[in-house]
């Protein structure tokens, strides 16, 4: 059965050819059995174009998005994002030694230097992280360590920190910490440092965090206006619909599509990289949800030091109102034995004092 998007791009295959080319091959078939039926689902509706492409995976992000191939599409993008004109002149190596473990939830990393000197590093993060502003300091420190040591390097005895350039940090996070969620009308978020007395000096860390769950939920019913809200459905949105109306208005998305589905017509390829995505979702899943427990036995651990300090008080305070009425000292156990539910062992602490 056609698609709505297969009468724009006739490539897309029918459900019938997918499952075809998957039955010819054992290990496809083994694999593709593996998955849960709500996953096997996801997986042919991507193919067939019952649903858009995920491009900000990390195997379609590559290829459709990659500086060094498509330099000007990047260009673009980049310029949307950051509100001003930026020509990438070279992809940098990001095997420095990461901050986070690469078991984080971050699915695809892309590091580049600028015409003007700057370094920008552009990230997505499946589910954020509890703490992205401290991950994202620590990140970008790392990012400004390496350029100076590269330009002192390279400038030597002529080196001046008028040199070091601006470290752009952006991210997108598909699904948001719950900071996000107090502004449900801002989805471009821009720091940077400034001073409270209104002296101007240059610092050299920017950061520009975008949450696209956010970004959905705000542009429901709403017609993309702006190129950089463009670039934002692209990556986010699988919905044929708005599919068809973001290339249909911007046309130049349309040659990214095709891209996208010419990766699809190897089924072989598209299945590797669905089954790391899986993985991916259920390890940094679990890695969040084990997060979000610590951070609930911590705010419990401290509720109940605090309850355990103010009943502490309560009890010094009883013992000495009772002692000042000359009531026997076991007398005094007894009764806050009673009200606490306390044994002798333990209150006895309490009339040492």
């Amino acid at each position: 059965m056609a698609t709505k998007l297969k009468e724009y791009f006739p490539m897309i295959r029918e459900r019938e050819e997918v499952l075809a080319e998957i039955a010819k091959s054992r290990t496809l078939q083994v694999r593709f059995d593996g998955w849960l039926p709500e996953q096997r689902e996801e997986f042919l509706n991507i193919c067939t174009g019952v649903k858009g492409l995920k491009l900000l995976y990390d195997g379609f992000f590559k290829e459709i998005m990659n500086p060094e191939y498509v330099p000007d599409r990047f260009n673009d993008f980049l310029s949307c994002l950051l509100g001003q004109k930026v020509r990438v002149v070279k992809v940098l190596p990001n095997d420095s030694v990461r901050i986070a473990d690469e078991s984080s939830l971050l699915i695809m990393d892309i590091v580049v230097e600028l015409e003007d000197g700057s370094i920008a590093n552009v990230e997505m993060q499946k589910i954020g992280y509890l703490f992205p502003g401290q991950r994202c300091a620590c990140y970008s420190a790392d990012l400004l360590l390496r350029q100076y040591k590269r330009i002192r390097g390279e400038r030597k005895r002529q080196f001046s920190y008028r040199d070091i350039k601006s470290v752009y940090t952006i991210v997108l996070l598909e699904k948001s910490p719950k900071e996000f969620h107090k502004y449900p009308k801002k989805y471009y978020h821009f720091f940077e440092q400034k001073s409270d007395t209104g002296l101007e000096m240059e610092f050299l860390q920017k950061y520009l965090l975008i949450p696209l769950d956010i970004y959905v939920k705000s542009q429901q019913n709403r017609n993309v206006s702006e190129k950089r809200d463009a670039w934002l459905t692209l990556f986010s949105s699988d919905e044929p619909e708005i599919i068809i109306k973001l290339i249909e208005k911007y046309p130049e998305f349309r040659a990214i599509y095709e891209e996208g589905y010419e990766i699809c017509l190897n089924v072989e390829r598209v299945m590797e990289m669905f089954s790391k995505e899986l993985y991916e979702l259920d390890r940094n899943t679990v890695q969040y949800m084990i997060d979000e427990m610590q951070d609930t036995i911590d705010a419990q651990k401290q509720t109940i030091e605090e309850l355990q300090t103010k009943q502490e008080e309560n009890i010094y305070s009883i013992v000495h109102i009772l002692r000042d009425l000359n009531i026997p000292e076991q007398e005094i156990i007894r009764r806050i034995c009673e009200q606490y539910q306390m044994s002798e062992e333990q209150i006895k602490k309490y009339l040492s004092l």
